[in-house]
């Protein structure tokens, strides 16, 4: 266990990984001091934590409460910037905001936190733009699929958009850089039960395509997307409708045209 608790506290919930500049693990997750074992509510005083694995195996690692105030952490992506250190996007809890946090060294034992969004950050997905920023999708608090745009490394500053707003979208979205140097985004719209896709129209995401992936049925839950050596995007996600894995291959970078293997 690389982070064992005891009592009432959780570590590790839904965690984001990567590796660092330094070839090794970079873990994000939610540290919960207290939970309710009811109703699976946290205490209010719950943490951003950040291990960073000692070795390849990652058989230890140095852990770090990164962000305290509040009930903090949950739902977090994580990628390594241009500048070889981490960069983490996260949910506070206490005030429905997205959060972000740059690592200040390969370790993460420190960083600067910003407040990017006031109107809500659930679910973030970060990756690292072709101009070396940070680019963060999310669900907003009025139900709608966002976008930030990093305006520097340290992302203490970001332009937001809102890439759709049309009924309850944005769910458990998640992002890639396509062969054209421009993000990917899949996600699930919840009130016509689909799998989407947004293709950005330019570095800052101001615009995008947006795409019907998958229709047929209850589709697009719990989606993780990834560009292959093909240039092409990969989308995993869940069929409710029958319990499902699928899996989704776009036949050009805008995800008009697809395979799907179900």
């Amino acid at each position: 266990a690389l982070d064992a608790t005891s009592g009432t506290a959780y570590a590790g919930g839904l965690p984001s990984v990567t590796i660092g500049s330094d070839g090794l693990g970079l873990i994000s997750y939610y540290y919960c001091g207290d939970i309710n074992l009811q109703n699976g509510t946290c205490a209010p005083t719950s943490n951003l934590r950040v291990a960073h694995c000692s070795d390849t195996n990652c058989t230890a690692a140095t852990i770090t409460d990164l962000d305290t105030e509040g009930n903090v952490g949950d739902m977090s992506g994580i990628a390594v910037g241009a500048d070889g250190l981490g960069l983490i996007a996260y949910l506070d809890s206490t005030n429905t905001n997205l959060k972000v946090a740059h690592c200040s060294n390969v370790n993460c034992t420190s960083a600067t936190i910003t407040t990017l969004d006031t109107a809500g950050g659930a679910m973030p997905s970060v990756t690292i733009g072709s101009d070396g920023l940070g680019l963060i999708s999310y669900k907003a608090g009025n139900n709608d699929l966002k976008v930030a745009h990093c305006s520097n490394t340290n992302c203490t500053a970001a332009t937001i958009t809102a890439l759709e707003t049309a009924g309850v979208v944005g769910l458990r979205s998640s992002v890639t850089i396509g062969p054209d140097g421009l993000g990917l985004i899949s996600h699930y719209d919840e009130t016509n039960e689909d799998l989407k896709v947004a293709h950005c129209s330019n570095i800052n995401c101001t615009a995008a395509t947006l795409l019907a992936v998958d229709t047929g049925g209850s589709v697009g839950d719990g989606t993780s997307i990834t560009t292959g050596a093909d240039g092409l995007g990969l989308i995993a996600y869940v069929d409710l409708t029958n319990l499902d894995l699928k899996v989704a291959h776009c036949a050009n970078i805008f995800c008009s045209s697809y395979f799907r293997r179900d």
